[in-house]
């Protein structure tokens, strides 16, 4: 898929707003301006529903194409991805302790195996918690290749709706069964995060409605198209949706926001999505300067934000005669700096070599190559 502004525009939105919340590590931005990181941690669930439309559009183009689906070169291609940028800030999480934003540090093996949102004890582990999202993530890229190569050729669209239905009411049911669970035992440990917020079952919503988008959009390209034409009414209703999802999410942790408010909240930003893929549309119709590096960075900026903070809030900022908001621009250096470098001297030569490797493999399988010539008959 080519690079839509609109999509990066709403990737760079979500990780500015991720390291906003996480500002709370250092202090925050103070009473004036908490309004800009309070909703923060929702910049998760827009990749969430990105992933979704990404990686959905991606498969599910293959198979309306007929070509054979290759989970091999699928895990591969996301596991270079992943991994190179994930393992080094992992190394550094568990080599150096003073450089971690909180004392505790999960077991390395439950990063490793992206078991983490499962098996976390928030309350003594809380250091480099924020791979929650990329064990969801990863559980997603490792079963929806097999649920689309499945229903290739057998699905209907309205047995289609009635899975995603499904999936929605089960995940309602699901949390709210959680949640009065955990409410009546009030156990001695942080229920809320362990056993909603993190755990992928409970986490689904977003990535749905990425993958109905892409089925939509793959499937139903004369549906997709004049949806696409009500990008400015989209636009409005998404944010409508999400409005509506934060008003209930006054209570982050109360039953009736967990119960509805993932939904609420998946479907407003799946309509931002969709209104972002108009190319004349308010949110895709233009570039907006930094965007774009900000979307492309924003993996590297996710998973080192929190290194940087913390190195500047004790090491730099004692040394600077600054405070509340004038010290954060040094902030954003920080964790500018750490990203980008993280980005250009681990993430991206991991997708260059991941792409050699791939043109060399085709060449390798192409009848009449110079390689094919050279092998024994």
């Amino acid at each position: 898929m080519h690079r839509l502004p609109g999509l990066d525009l709403l990737r760079s939105i979500a990780i500015v707003w991720v390291m906003l919340f996480h500002s709370f590590l250092v202090d925050g931005l103070g009473p004036r301006f908490e309004w800009l990181s309070r909703f923060g941690w929702a910049g998760v669930d827009i990749f969430f529903v990105l992933s979704g439309f990404l990686i959905g559009s991606q498969l599910l183009r293959g198979l309306q194409r007929g070509e054979p689906l290759s989970l091999l070169d699928f895990y591969r291609r996301r596991a270079w991805r992943i991994l190179p940028a994930f393992a080094v800030v992992l190394a550094v999480y568990v080599a150096f302790p003073v450089l971690r934003e909180a004392p505790g540090l999960a077991p390395w093996w439950q990063f490793a195996s992206f078991t983490l949102n499962l098996l976390i004890d928030y309350g003594s582990s809380p250091a480099f918690s924020h791979a929650w999202s990329l064990c969801v993530e990863e559980h997603f890229y490792l079963v929806f290749p097999l649920l689309a190569g499945a229903m290739a050729g057998r699905a209907t669209a309205r047995g289609v709706a009635a899975l995603a239905l499904a999936l929605v009411l089960g995940g309602i049911a699901l949390r709210t069964g959680v949640w009065l669970h955990d409410a009546a035992l009030q156990p001695e440990r942080n229920w809320f995060i362990e056993d909603i917020y993190y755990p992928t079952w409970m986490r689904l919503d977003g990535l749905l409605v990425g993958v109905v988008l892409a089925a939509l959009r793959v499937w139903r390209p004369a549906v997709w198209a004049r949806l696409q034409a009500r990008s400015t009414l989209l636009l409005f209703a998404g944010l409508a949706l999400a409005a509506l999802a934060f008003w209930l999410f006054r209570d982050r942790t109360g039953l009736v926001a967990n119960a509805l408010g993932w939904p609420l909240l998946s479907w407003g930003f799946g309509l931002l999505v969709l209104s972002a893929t108009a190319a004349d549309g308010w949110l895709g119709g233009r570039a907006v300067p930094g965007a774009a590096w900000l979307a492309g960075v924003s993996y590297s900026l996710y998973l080192s934000h929190k290194l940087a903070m913390h190195a500047v809030h004790e090491w730099l900022a004692p040394l600077l005669p600054l405070q509340g908001i004038a010290l954060f621009p040094v902030y954003a250096v920080a964790i500018l700096v750490l990203g980008a470098s993280l980005h250009y001297g681990i993430e991206r030569p991991g997708l260059r070599l991941r792409d050699r490797l791939d043109r060399n493999a085709a060449v390798s399988r192409t009848p009449g190559s110079d390689r094919d010539a050279r092998r024994p008959a």
